[in-house]
């Protein structure tokens, strides 16, 4: 995939000059033939820090040598005032660990469990956030395993902090939910680009007769093999040049970009098809395009995608399962199910037959009686059956950014149904539906990873400093607004 940063993380070990630099260089050493044994490129920073000189001699070290990605590693208990200095510094994604003891011998024992709470300390006197593992001291292969689940929380600290958002067309007002402030974006240090649907159209005449247009095509025919509708192809292919060349043009001084589009109504009657099969495309390539201009949809399935490194799609949270359904899902009560759903945005990768359809509702209002033709151009079939997590970042109406993240699975289970869709089965859905969805207001999109993703997205978002996150809670565990009575 394209479209996100390349991590290379570097190790700088600390040590109290109180304690033996020995023990803590030996302990990276360890550390770092460890991260090798499990094919985690990380540069060995050869300075160890314990002082302050030291500390300028590691970041030049660092920044000579490409490193983005920082862990700072208390060999021994370590100088909370140069290492603190060294996250606050790098200004980049850095993750704190420690080592555990090999002996409790005087001349062997490092007490780096007690260095790391006086490292947090100081972290915050600094205001400087990092991340801390669930269990950051340990033997070098313990912390080997934290290391390379840091990497792709590092992919998407870095991605987020350089990319811009393409918006086309105002958020559809009956869409609301989707109309969010912007501002909590820039803090996060996001760029937005909004756009008419205008220079959208502008944009895409500008492609007639664009001599790519056949190649596109033909790369789009072979994706779908045998399915009806194709010959709308051109008009996707030429959409999506139009879309590429706008992203290479306008990137800026921004690394990476995505786009939110507004995709209906007009957009059939002037475009003469709908976009979703491009957009698929796109997310297949690591460039999400969230429907109906959904700024924090395109933001979410962004992250999913440097998080996961694999393509993110947009659904609602669209349907319960009937009854009849329902009874073929052993282990789950119906409550526990939904069924997700999009028009046709979602890589034909996670598709079990995928196929060129049109947007049956739309084409009940704009084409009631004759052959589907500006309403084509949907990606169409029932997911494969797999592991799921679902995410969203979002701000409210105060700008306030909150989130949520819940994994399940998407059941194998044939729909009969249109569009992009699949059963979807997420342990006390109901709880969660009810007091996390409904109950912290939001929109009816979810972004979504063919994956089990909670860990490290959950580890990202409170990195970026998002204190409301939302989980499906176990049975028997309340959440704040649950009527405690309300089974009695």
């Amino acid at each position: 995939m394209v479209n996100m940063p390349l991590v290379k993380a570097g190790i700088v070990a600390v040590s109290r000059d109180c304690f033996p630099m020995s023990l803590s260089e030996s302990r990276r050493a360890a550390l770092v033939k460890e991260c090798a044994a499990r094919g985690i490129d990380v540069y060995e920073v050869k300075t160890t820090v314990e002082s302050e000189t030291d500390a300028v001699a590691a970041l030049k070290e660092l920044r000579d040598n490409g490193v983005n990605a920082l862990v700072l590693f208390l060999g021994n208990f370590g100088p909370e005032g140069p290492e603190t200095y060294i996250v606050q510094e790098f200004r980049g994604p850095a993750m704190v660990a420690a080592a555990a003891e090999e002996t409790v011998a005087a001349a062997g024992r490092g007490d780096a469990f007690c260095g790391l709470l006086n490292c947090s300390y100081n972290l915050g006197l600094r205001g400087v956030s990092a991340v801390i593992p669930e269990r950051p001291v340990g033997s070098a292969a313990e912390l080997a395993a934290e290391i390379q689940k840091f990497i792709p929380v590092a992919r998407a600290l870095i991605g987020v902090r350089a990319m811009k958002i393409f918006s086309f067309g105002p958020r559809p007002y009956d869409f609301l939910a989707c109309n969010a402030p912007l501002k909590p974006l820039y803090d996060l240090g996001v760029t937005v680009m909004e756009n008419s649907e205008l220079d959208l159209f502008a944009a895409y005449k500008a492609h007639d007769g664009d001599k790519r247009i056949d190649a596109v095509t033909q790369d789009m025919a072979k994706e779908l093999g045998s399915s009806p509708y194709t010959g709308i192809l051109p008009r996707l292919a030429q959409y999506e040049l139009t879309l590429l060349d706008f992203m290479e043009k306008n990137l800026g001084y921004c690394e990476f970009g995505v786009f939110a589009n507004k995709c209906w109504p007009a957009f059939q009657t002037e475009f003469r098809f709908v976009p979703c099969f491009v957009n698929a495309r796109l997310a297949s390539r690591g460039i999400p395009v969230a429907c109906e201009t959904d700024i924090y949809g395109a933001l979410s399935e962004y992250i999913i995608t440097l998080v996961t490194g694999k393509p993110a799609t947009l659904l609602d949270i669209n349907n319960t399962v009937p009854p009849a359904m329902a009874a073929n899902a052993p282990g789950y009560q119906a409550s526990d199910l939904f069924m997700g759903f999009h028009c046709g945005n979602t890589a034909a990768c996670y598709l079990r037959k995928p196929v060129m359809g049109y947007q049956q509702i739309m084409k009940r209002s704009l084409e009631p009686d004759g052959e589907p033709d500006i309403t084509r151009g949907t990606l169409e079939g029932d997911f494969i059956a797999g592991p799921v997590t679902l995410f969203r970042l979002q701000a409210n109406a105060s700008g306030v950014l909150k989130s949520y993240i819940a994994q399940g699975e998407i059941l194998d289970m044939e729909t009969g149904s249109f569009g992009g869709i699949g059963v979807i089965a997420v342990p006390e859905l109901a709880r969660f539906y009810r007091h996390v969805l409904v109950g912290g207001r939001f929109p009816h999109h979810a972004g979504v990873a063919f994956a089990h993703a909670g860990e490290a997205l959950f580890e990202t978002v409170k990195a970026l400093g998002v204190a409301d996150i939302g989980f499906n809670q176990p049975k028997g565990v309340l959440y704040p607004s649950e009527n405690p009575f309300a089974s009695l």
